[in-house]
């Protein structure tokens, strides 16, 4: 049962992490209008990266756990 609330958790801490990425300045940019093919990371968007990847991780160790349990 703590599992499932351990991953229900992650699953909306790893959305709101993915949607508070900004890439680009709207629609245009989906369709090659972006134009930036380098960009560096800075400071508070970079800790958000990283945590969107420690957050999908724990979420994928935490579905593999209930998958075997």
């Amino acid at each position: 049962m703590i599992i499932e609330i351990i991953q229900a958790t992650l699953a909306v801490l790893l959305v709101v992490a993915i949607l508070m990425q900004n890439r680009g300045a709207g629609l245009g940019s989906a369709f090659g209008g972006g134009g930036n093919v380098y960009h560096t990371r800075r400071s508070l968007e970079k800790v958000l990266f990283y945590a969107t990847i420690v957050i999908a991780v724990l979420f994928f160790i935490t579905a593999m756990v209930n998958i075997i349990l």
